[in-house]
């Protein structure tokens, strides 16, 4: 499986963006997908993630500003992010699967100026 994110880009505090993935090809519905996210010179760290188009989780940082939704005709996870703050800064990976066998997309680029 193969996924591409897209939607990064440079945003000032306090905007949003809309983070998109696509599949290359059908995800059953009770595997999850979802965000990950890694800043410079830091680990890799969960954002969020949502499976059967229903009990989404998010981390603590983000979980009064994001929202996680998926569109399995579209084969498509999205990651709506509000109130934006530098340290959203990081590149935002998209991934498919569990722990033990997961599918990992390149990755956007996020960057929140002050």
């Amino acid at each position: 499986v193969q996924l591409q994110a897209s939607g990064g880009g440079l945003v000032q505090a306090g905007g949003s963006l809309r983070l998109s993935c696509v599949a290359s090809e059908s995800i059953h519905s009770s595997i999850h997908m979802g965000w990950f996210r890694q800043a410079p010179g830091k680990q890799r760290e969960f954002v969020a993630s949502i499976r059967s188009g229903r009990d989404p989780r998010y981390a603590a940082s983000v979980e009064d500003r994001a929202t996680i939704s998926r569109d399995n005709a579209k084969k498509s996870v999205y990651l709506q992010l509000t109130r934006l703050q530098p340290e959203d800064t990081a590149i935002y990976y998209c991934y498919a699967g569990g722990p033990d066998n997961r599918f990992w997309g390149k990755g956007t680029q996020v960057t929140v100026s002050s």
